[in-house]
């Protein structure tokens, strides 16, 4: 086996989890093309304990999602990273890529819900770089490759790896495969093959670098696919969910199960086996127990116009993040947003947009 496969085999033992997955590292990166020097930042401990935090907010804990497989943010961090070096081959933005979730708590996003940040989703980076800053081992990795914190400790200054909606950026390009995958089963290998080697960097109304389509078939099949699972996250169920599970967050540690600190060092599966043995604790709460017994078992919600009783129903009005792009598309002479070139795609890009839920989701308590 080659330098290249090994260091490959390395970072993929570091991923635990059973690698649902299959060749989706190799489309994103090949071998011959393998960004070798991420191998030592797996190391780095902050960026570890990713795999224990799942991509999709506590919805792979509770019945009313059917996930197909636990996806981590170690997985998706490692992939954004593969994505930023097939496309720029620029060490600092690899890296910015690869450590730019470590500030992520476990549940991921459903601490923004507890910071009444369902909107934009973003409080949850405000420490990514005071954690770099005092990692212990970092600095000194950095200098072997001529970087320095600064360099890496800010992904939104690389356009490539992030940018906003509706662009197309490493980061929104990568969670949406996975997330298609196992809420919807909507990707297949051939697809996000088909998609990937369909993109290059271009530049945008802007001048800025932006991921973008070659061809308007290939792009209208993207935008299909991530407006369908941008969908999903807009629906009650969703807002439902991670509002109930922020509540019994802020529960749990209000009564002494957890500190906030916790949830930055232990993994879902270590926090979802206390709270299931803390259902026997006379000490928890009647309120606390019945809100998890109902987040761990419920199936279905009830969409209203008004508030159900607050005795016998969980319920949620919330106006949260919505997810949708509208990419670029290289053109004979330019490019251009594919909403100008598809009527199509312009009828479900505005669909999405104005697509509103019923304006509460309940669930009743069990």
């Amino acid at each position: 086996m080659n330098a290249i496969k090994i260091v490959f085999e390395i970072i993929k033992a570091n991923i635990k989890k059973k690698d649902y997955m299959g060749d989706y590292y190799k489309i994103l990166c090949p071998y011959e093309d393998y960004p070798t020097f991420i191998a030592k930042y797996m190391k780095v401990p902050a960026l570890q304990r990713l795999d224990g935090v799942g991509l999709l907010c506590g919805t792979d804990w509770t019945r009313l999602y059917k996930n197909r497989f636990f996806y981590s943010r170690l997985q998706h961090s490692v992939s954004t990273a593969l994505i930023i070096w097939n496309f720029t081959h620029d060490k600092a933005q690899t890296i910015a890529g690869l450590l730019h979730d470590v500030s992520m708590p476990a549940f991921s996003h459903v601490s923004d819900f507890r910071k009444g940040d369902a909107l934009t989703q973003t409080a949850t980076e405000a420490t990514n770089a005071e954690i770099l800053k005092n990692d212990p081992v970092l600095p000194e990795m950095l200098a072997r490759d001529n970087l320095t914190i600064n360099q890496v400790e800010d992904y939104h200054r690389y356009p490539v790896a992030d940018n906003e909606i509706p662009q197309l950026s490493a980061d929104r390009l990568e969670y949406m495969f996975p997330s298609g995958m196992i809420l919807a089963n909507c990707w297949t290998k051939g697809e996000i093959k088909r998609c990937y080697e369909d993109l290059s960097v271009v530049k945008n109304e802007n001048d800025v670098e932006e991921l973008g389509f070659r061809t308007l078939a290939t792009a209208e099949l993207y935008c299909e696919r991530f407006c369908m699972i941008g969908h999903m996250l807009q629906l009650n169920e969703n807002k439902l969910t991670l509002q109930m599970l922020g509540e019994i967050m802020d529960l749990a540690v209000q009564e002494g199960l957890f500190s906030e600190s916790d949830f930055m060092t232990q993994t879902e599966k270590q926090i979802i086996a206390k709270l299931d043995a803390a259902q026997k604790n006379k000490n928890v709460s009647p309120k606390l127990r019945r809100l998890y017994k109902t987040f761990r078992n419920m199936t279905e919600i009830q969409r209203t116009d008004e508030p159900l009783p607050e005795e016998k129903y969980y319920c949620v009005s919330l106006n949260v993040k919505k997810r949708y792009i509208d990419p670029l598309v290289r053109t004979e002479y330019d490019s251009a947003r594919l909403s100008e070139l598809s009527p199509r795609a312009r009828k479900l890009i505005d669909a999405f947009i104005a697509f509103n839920d019923t304006p509460y989701g309940c669930v009743k308590l069990l």
